[in-house]
């Protein structure tokens, strides 16, 4: 049972990361596709979540130009 658990945590990934209010695909991929950045570039975008605090996720554009969210992160103000 431990190792099943285990297991299923290490086949999560990023495929979890599902996009929020704010998110660039939040209600689906956006209209206009990134056409001068080649696949494989990473695009990082910095908002405040519905709760109020300040998040930062990364994508990664897809050999289709579609983008795929593959990280978000709290960000941490330093000058606190």
């Amino acid at each position: 049972m431990i190792a099943s658990l285990a297991l299923s945590g290490c086949t999560s990934g990023s495929e979890g990361i599902e996009p929020i209010r704010g998110s660039i695909t939040y209600g689906g991929q956006p209209p206009a596709r990134l056409s001068k950045s080649p696949p494989g570039s990473v695009l990082p975008h910095q908002f405040i979540d519905p709760t109020g605090r300040w998040v930062e996720e990364t994508y990664i554009i897809q050999p289709d130009r579609s983008l795929k969210l593959v990280r978000r992160r709290d960000v941490v103000d330093s000058a606190d």
